[in-house]
């Protein structure tokens, strides 16, 4: 393969960014999670404005980026550019069992275990009334195999998981992909979520707070887009789908889970949903109406016998345009 190549500047400035001991060690902790500026001061025994100054200079180098979440702020590696390259590549040559970096790695599992038992606090905390609302639907398990079923007559590598909520689609799909990300609004919820990428260890998936609406995302990004019980909370569903719908990749698809029409109007008034399900013309119409196809649509009801009241559907969609070198999108 052909090295990405750089321009002496570009090149220059990254090599002088990460060619500073705490710098080095910064690029090496965050290759494994995403981090805050609290989190590197604990982990590296360093003061606040010394670890602002260092992260400053890695972003400005197109080493790092960074990203707001309410107030905080998140730091990670850079995905796209050369510099990009040159971080993973410096990170590839650390020996893991330098004293060094096995020190600091011990501090972020300390850091990550404290992040885990504040979101599990969380949890329990809300458990009981997720639960209820739960067995009002069909089984999470039988979803999570349809979802699965849906999306498996062929692979994809970016997953983008709308109103992410707890992470369990990206734990769920993440196994398979190279890159997926969850945005969700709730600062409580992506705490739950970042615990959970951290548990079963999908370092290639990350987490952000962002705005349904107007996502932070470029054009084109995502093979695959998912809306999991996410719509029947929103005011414009039909926004939300538009939205998904620019970030998906010529080709991509958009798979959209939601509850069937129903009438507990009770979660409505004391769980702040919007819609009380939705028919299937309903969320077609909203996905033809962006320029996608449905490939299909799949009522889940509950099993007889259960507490279930509530039937699930899955609308699958895909983008019929094709991708042609040189255009950015043609339409088949």
């Amino acid at each position: 393969m052909t090295p990405v190549q750089l321009r002496f500047d570009e090149l220059h400035a990254a090599l002088k960014a990460a060619g500073e001991a705490t710098r080095l060690r910064v690029l090496a902790l965050i290759a494994e999670a995403e981090l805050t500026v609290s989190d590197l001061t604990e982990i590296l025994r360093q003061s606040q404005p010394r670890i602002s100054r260092h992260l400053r200079l890695l972003v400005d180098a197109g080493l790092v980026e960074r990203y707001r979440e309410g107030n905080w702020a998140f730091f990670r590696l850079a995905e796209r550019g050369g510099s990009a390259t040159v971080a993973r590549d410096l990170i590839a040559r650390l020996d893991p069992a330098d004293p060094v970096i096995v020190r600091d790695r011990e501090r972020l599992a300390e850091v990550r275990a404290a992040r885990a038992a504040a979101a599990q606090a969380y949890f329990r905390e809300h458990a009981a009334e997720w639960d209820r609302i739960r067995r009002l639907h069909v089984a999470d398990e039988a979803v999570e195999a349809a979802i699965s079923a849906a999306l498996a007559d062929r692979p994809f590598r970016s997953l983008l998981d709308l109103g992410t909520g707890t992470g369990r689609i990206l734990e769920l799909l993440g196994p398979g992909i190279e890159r997926g990300l969850g945005v969700d609004l709730s600062l409580d919820m992506l705490a739950v979520a970042r615990a959970r990428l951290e548990r079963a260890g999908l370092r290639h998936c990350s987490v952000r707070q962002g705005d349904i609406y107007d996502l932070a995302v470029p054009r084109d990004s995502f093979d695959v887009v998912v809306i999991h019980q996410v719509l029947h909370y929103l005011d414009d569903g039909a926004r939300a789908i538009r939205e998904a719908a620019r970030v998906l990749r010529p080709g991509g698809r958009l798979l959209v889970v939601d509850f069937a029409p129903h009438d507990l109007e009770f979660l409505r008034e004391e769980h702040a949903h919007r819609r009380l399900g939705f028919t299937g013309d309903a969320v077609a119409q909203w996905i033809t109406a962006v320029g996608l196809e449905v490939v299909s649509h799949r009522n889940l009801p509950p099993e007889p016998g259960s507490d279930g009241k509530i039937a699930v559907s899955l609308w699958l969609a895909r983008d019929p345009s094709i991708a042609f070198a040189g255009t950015a999108r043609e339409v088949a």
